[in-house]
């Protein structure tokens, strides 16, 4: 086994899920010797072992194995709204991985394992526009981003086809179409809502999820490339403490990280590092990386890592559809024995984007659901499930900061999160709940409850539940739709064009450390309504071209 402390790296990739599982390929296909750190366990064929055959259920409050994961110290992993026990193993231990909030509750769901999160999304992958990256020339609030959809386009397309995604060509002026596999297919229930919608509201359309094949490797496929070129050593159960820097030139030269069975604190060395560990991890990281040039954390010379966290508004519908009884498959990505098959409809952004069309909010929000693809058994309303996701404002005082006194278990101190939300936010969490009701029931659609993190609108909610299971699905759904359940958390770590009122520049590159890259959506500057998912991927494949650039022309 190589001794990882014992060699200088070219570049050391810390965090092995969206972004970085892109960054490692990047680097490694343009010849850079690459170290990949994970703070969580290795991954296995065990872990994907098809589950055995159950029969069609009809969908439910999740009571049993919500309060299971619970009891197995998963207490705010639980609480998420698309609760699916499968991928408990691929999310944290809350009782090891505590964290503090301020200024309101924030659920915070986290996947530490190679892969990250990457083993628990839906695979959703939607690009963005120019309506998200110049917001605010269009409306005047917060900044725009110091780079444009035509700076993001060709890494778009490259991502698109290396991960192989399903989408159809919509026409859509502000979510780009991209560069498909093959179609994305609604089932005859989602082609009625699409028929209902747009016939009923003229500035609304519905298209098919743009998504992601399913990974048989399991292991992400950046990692799967990088692997294939030879120039990637990956160690897993290296939680990294600190960024550090060598005094005589400013410049990272690696990390510390703990042994997370050990706890023994080990040294690793690279020319320049990039960090992809999800927004609040990231950040946690550049704090507590602090040192005599950067006494308020890393690359924070303006003061401002940390700050304009954000995340999406959340808000949730659950209904039947008695005009679609049962269910159908209709994805046509190959079947994946472990996850269900995939696909739905989303309606893009359609309040405020050329223009004013609605001043009871700034910006506006999405929705993306699914109908009549769960399964259920025979004869029994389709389930119809629709999410909406709104574009919470940039705000100095909404923040990511390190708890002056509490510590994890090897010793780092835990995050403290802020975020509050606005006026602005209530208008278009309101706005949301009562949409997806309006959307909904024109329809066909028998509501079991919608609600958004303000709470639910009816307390008639779950008509075929029992007493105590509808009791408890009334108190506890401000916690499972607290913000944070959008699992869209940006921002922290802005980029900018001024080093003084951003963290880092137009290329994800920290403005205080020049070989020192940020890639996850800590970068952003504004969140738009679609995932950042497939946004972060294109950065990272952005950056690590940068960075290895840089370091050819440097001659490192």
């Amino acid at each position: 086994m190589t001794d990882i402390s014992q060699k200088r790296y070219d570049a050391l990739v810390i965090g092995s899920g969206a972004t970085g599982s892109i960054a490692v390929k990047e680097l490694t296909e343009r010849g850079l010797d690459v170290l990949l750190l994970e703070a969580g366990r290795d991954i296995s064929d065990a872990d994907f072992e098809p589950l055995p055959p159950t029969p069609p259920a009809a969908m439910s409050i999740s009571l049993g194995g919500r309060v299971r994961a619970s009891l197995k110290g998963q207490y705010v992993q639980a609480r998420r709204a698309m609760y699916q026990a499968q991928k408990d193993k691929f999310l944290v231990n809350d009782l090891e991985h505590p964290y503090a909030t301020e200024g309101g509750d924030f659920l915070w769901i986290r996947g530490q394992v190679l892969g990250g999160r990457l083993h628990s999304y839906g695979r959703v992958l939607l690009r963005a526009s120019d309506h998200e990256f110049k917001a605010a020339s269009h409306d005047g609030h917060g900044v725009d981003w110091p780079i444009s959809y035509a700076d993001v386009e060709p890494y778009y397309d490259r991502i698109e086809q290396f991960l192989g995604i399903y989408g159809n060509a919509d026409g859509v002026e502000n979510l780009p179409d991209g560069r498909y596999r093959g179609p994305s297919l609604l089932t005859e229930a989602e082609e009625q809502f699409k028929k209902t919608v747009e016939g009923r509201w003229a500035d609304r359309r519905v298209v098919g999820w743009r998504y992601a094949a399913p990974n048989l490797h399991r292991v992400p496929l950046g990692i799967v490339a990088a692997r294939q070129t030879g120039r990637l050593t990956t160690r897993t159960d290296a939680i990294v403490s600190r960024v550090t820097i060598d005094r005589a030139t400013g410049r990272a030269d690696g990390a510390v990280f703990i042994d997370r069975h050990t706890k023994r604190e080990e040294r690793v060395y690279a020319d320049a590092v990039m960090v992809c560990a999800s927004p609040i991890e990231s950040i946690r990281l550049l704090l507590n990386s602090a040192t005599d040039g950067h006494p308020d954390g890393l690359a924070n010379s303006s003061g401002l890592l940390g700050r304009y966290f954000m995340d999406q508004t959340p808000s949730l519908l659950f209904g039947d559809d008695p005009d679609h009884p049962g269910f159908e498959v209709v994805d046509p990505a190959p079947a994946d024995p472990y996850y269900p098959p995939v696909g739905g409809v989303y309606v893009p952004r359609f309040e405020n984007v050329d223009g004013v069309t609605n001043p009871g909010f700034a910006r506006g929000w999405a929705v993306q659901g699914t109908i009549g693809r769960l399964p259920v058994p025979d004869g029994h309303p389709g389930v119809v499930g629709l999410m909406g996701f709104g574009e919470m404002l940039p705000y100095y005082d909404n923040r990511v900061s390190l708890h002056s006194r509490r510590k994890d278990r090897w010793g780092i101190p835990i995050p403290r999160i802020r975020l509050s939300i606005t006026d602005n936010e209530r208008a278009l969490m309101r706005a949301q709940v009562t949409g997806l009701r309006e959307m909904a029931e024109a329809a066909g659609t028998k509501v079991s409850f919608v609600g958004s993190a303000l709470g639910l609108d009816s307390k008639k909610v779950w008509p075929n539940a029992d007493p105590i299971s509808r009791a408890i699905f009334i108190l506890g759904f401000k916690k499972s739709m607290a913000m944070g359940a959008a699992i869209h958390e940006c921002g922290g770590a802005r980029m900018g064009s001024d080093p003084a009122t951003s963290v880092l520049d137009e290329h994800n590159r920290a403005w205080d450390v020049p070989n020192l890259y940020v890639t996850d959506a800590s970068s952003y500057v504004s969140n738009g309504a679609v995932g950042p998912t497939l946004t972060i991927m294109a950065l990272t494949a952005r950056a690590a071209e940068h960075l290895a650039e840089s370091q050819a022309r440097s001659g490192a």
